[in-house]
């Protein structure tokens, strides 16, 4: 009875020890404590030399938990400062170009960098494609990492799982490729430390926290649920969404649901009115020597200095015209009989306005003295117009006189 009793109780003991062994690595791979991020937390792309946009990129922050508003939408470069293309993203939080907020912000990231290349890992295959792995730390057998199709990350309902991906050279992702978290799984603790440069296809979906030592291209039309921080290079985008923010334990899958950046309302800008520009011509008409005409007898004509077309035509009479900004031509047509001054315009005729001048030019017409008047001229001397034949006519006269009185006088005498 006692030797029954004994093995019963080997048995259980044996059994329970299994129980253990078995369980225990599954508790150990759950307790991989995650990466901090300090105060990189708060970036949604991080870069070391620039950042480079092309297109209609939104950097979103997302809210969750007890916190509300945006958090994690910041874009950050040191020690670099130029972001090319900042224009057309769209950029939730704030930018920090090699600022104090950046230098920290880098720090941090070194430090996270470092404690992910410090895990000890599992090795298995680079091709990341087709697999399903669980919470742990792997590392490639040789040094790269590729996506090809889907990666999916199974937590086993453990919303704190810690997946950590290590490489020591590049992480590509193919076009149209994706990573599908279930089963609890998030972004928030999901790390890629890269020993080189990564390279997300096009319009793939990548999830998790990229660290690479150099650069990051997400070519076009890919998207992000989590970070680009690169240490030293630089970060690539065209037409991207990348969504980083606070970890509130929601799985995310391949085709997450992107919540847009609300684009903030565009106060309506009244056009400023147009400044009037007008020109008053003022028609003035003397009739002091017998004229009759009126002003409207004097046609107006303005014509543009630029290209010669006419502004007011002849046939008006209004003495207010609005007009451009500009050069004029400016005359009145005359009528016979009258004489035109004028003041306001220079001796070619031209007159320039501006917005919002007004100006005035007056015309002066002054009808003329009448011609034709018979002037009688008194005490005048005879004009010197005598000749030869003149002179013989003369003295002839005068013989003919003498010759007359002569004769009369011999008469007497008789």
């Amino acid at each position: 009875m006692k030797i029954h009793n004994k093995m019963q109780f080997t048995s259980l003991f044996v059994t329970l020890l299994l129980m253990v062994m078995v369980v225990k690595p599954t508790m150990v791979m759950a307790a991989q404590p995650t990466v901090k991020l300090g105060t990189t937390s708060t970036y949604a792309v991080l870069a070391g030399s620039a950042i480079t946009n092309t297109g209609s990129t939104t950097i979103n922050g997302s809210a969750g938990g007890n916190i509300t508003g945006n958090v994690g939408g910041n874009v950050g470069v040191y020690p670099g400062k130029a972001f090319t293309g900042r224009e057309s993203a769209t950029i939730s939080g704030d930018v920090h170009l090699a600022d104090t907020d950046a230098i920290k912000a880098k720090d941090d990231l070194v430090s996270a960098y470092d404690d992910a290349a410090g895990r000890k890992p599992t090795r298995i295959s680079s091709e990341l494609g087709g697999q399903t792995l669980k919470p742990g730390v792997y590392e490639s057998a040789d040094g790269t990492f590729q996506i090809t199709g889907k990666l999916t990350l199974d937590a086993e309902n453990d919303p704190e799982g810690v997946f950590v991906f290590k490489t020591d050279k590049t992480l590509i992702t193919a076009p149209n490729s994706t990573i599908n978290m279930i089963n609890g799984a998030r972004f928030c603790r999901t790390f890629w430390k890269i020993g080189s440069s990564a390279t997300l296809g096009v319009n793939s979906h990548f999830v998790g926290h990229i660290f690479a030592l150099d650069s990051i291209t997400a070519n076009t039309k890919a998207t992000v649920q989590g970070q680009l921080l690169a240490r030293n290079g630089a970060v690539t985008l065209d037409n991207n969404v990348i969504t980083n923010g606070f970890c509130d334990g929601t799985s995310y899958t391949s085709t997450p649901t992107v919540k847009p950046t609300p684009k903030k309302s565009t106060p309506t800008v009244k056009p400023k009115p147009k400044k009037s520009t007008t020109l008053n011509v003022v028609k003035k008409v003397i009739n002091d020597d017998g004229g009759k005409a009126v002003a409207s007898d004097f046609k107006i004509n303005v014509k543009n200095f630029s290209n010669g077309s006419t502004v007011i035509p002849t046939s008006k009479n209004g003495s207010t015209y609005n007009l451009n900004g500009g050069t004029y031509t400016v005359n009145i047509a005359s009528i016979p009989g009258y004489t035109i001054s004028y003041k306001g315009i220079d001796s070619n005729g031209k007159i320039t306005v501006s917005p919002g001048d007004n100006k005035t030019i007056i015309f002066t017409s002054n009808d003329n003295a009448p011609t034709g008047t018979i002037s009688t001229i008194t005490g005048g001397q005879l004009p010197n117009t005598s000749s030869h034949l003149y002179e013989i006519l003369l003295i002839g006269g005068i013989l003919t006189i003498v010759g007359a009185l002569g004769w009369r006088k011999r008469k007497s005498y008789e």
